[in-house]
């Protein structure tokens, strides 16, 4: 299993995982004194299977690849678990007459043991991205490793597992609706999603999550359920810090399926109001799952399209993300909050799963 922490500046610490998971923390990274181009990376790594570990760290420059091919220590594969562990980069091989305050490195720990993949979902890995939104401000998201569904759950999936959840005692209050099989489910309530994930975790042997008389989420159980917020606002921002959307500070109908508006600065679409390849036929004018280009972590639609329920409460009230097909680019950005009754179904309410 991989465990990933992310380091800004200084230092930038990590979260707990899951049980065998290698850990990587106390992450701190320091250029030497005296004129040297060396910076070492510093960091402790446990893993309770003993295993030998093999490490790697990559390094971005505000999201873009900084080389590091220079780099000696404790690296690569064989690595002991322990503390004091110590990377040595020499930038000045690598990266000569360059200087910047805005370089972060990724340290990844494997042992070996990552399992599979679940099948159309992605690994996130676990982590903190902290950054300065560039409206809303100063953030910190801490999240531990999970999986995600690649795009929003689509019509044909939600049929797939609805009706073997009917077929074993469930009930739905929508049945959910799709413009096609391969579009994003919709007009389905929060307590309709979250009977889905139970029941498609039964349907593929997993411990369900939800008590369906009480609505509380056992997150220590290893089946299928909504994201939290941190989790979700965490991968929309596929690994990119202080950005407005997934991929930057700008949208437009090349990047994301919304309703365009020039009220906005940001958005600087050359097409306004619906996505004009999506209009077509009757409402909804949603677009396939996965039309547009997924972010950093291969997570697709995660701006626009429809809106995510998220598992987060707030009194009466559930969270969703993401903004929608007919709104505008406002509600898409990756700092937006958008809370609703949980009962309630729109043409634009969707979500994906997540599990452990």
């Amino acid at each position: 299993m991989r465990r990933t922490v992310f380091w800004a500046a200084i230092m930038l610490g990590a979260g707990a995982c899951l049980a065998g998971d290698p850990v990587v923390s106390n992450v701190r990274a320091l250029q030497r004194g005296g004129g040297s181009r060396l910076v070492d990376i510093r960091y402790d790594a446990a893993d309770t299977d003993g295993d030998r570990l093999s490490v790697t760290v990559t390094l971005t420059d505000n999201g873009a690849p900084v080389p590091a091919a220079s780099v000696t220590g404790d690296i690569g594969a064989g690595v002991r678990p322990g503390t004091g562990k110590q990377i040595v980069w020499d930038a000045g091989a690598d990266w000569s007459g360059n200087l910047s305050e805005n370089v972060r490195a990724t340290v990844t720990a494997d042992d070996g043991r990552t399992p599979a993949v679940p099948q159309g979902m992605v690994r996130i890995p676990g982590g903190t991205n902290s950054g300065t939104d560039p409206d809303f401000g100063a953030y910190s998201l801490t999240v531990e490793a999970f999986y995600m569904d690649a795009t929003e759950v689509t019509k044909a999936k939600w049929d797939e597992v609805y009706a073997w959840a009917i077929a074993h005692g469930y009930s739905f209050d929508h049945v959910g609706s799709g413009k096609a099989a391969n579009h994003p489910v919709h007009t389905v309530s929060w307590y309709d999603v979250v009977k889905w994930c139970n029941a498609r975790s039964q349907k593929e042997g997993r411990t369900p999550c939800y008590n369906l008389s009480t609505w509380a989420c056992d997150f220590a159980a290893n089946g299928y359920r909504l994201p939290t917020v941190a989790e979700w606002v965490y991968a929309a921002r596929g690994g990119q810090s202080g950005r407005r959307f997934p991929w930057g500070d700008t949208i437009t109908h090349s990047q994301a399926n919304y309703y365009s508006s020039s009220s906005y600065g940001y958005d600087v679409s050359p097409t306004r109001g619906y996505h004009p390849t999506y209009l077509t036929g009757d409402y909804p004018y949603t677009s396939p799952a996965g039309a547009f280009a997924a972010n950093g972590y291969g997570l697709y639609d995660m701006a626009g399209n429809v809106w995510e329920w998220c598992n987060d409460s707030s009194g009466s009230i559930r969270s969703l993300r993401g903004g929608s097909w007919n709104i505008f680019a406002l509600y898409a950005r990756c700092g937006y909050s958008y809370w609703y009754y949980p009962g309630y179904a729109y043409s634009n309410f969707g979500f994906r799963a997540v599990c452990r």
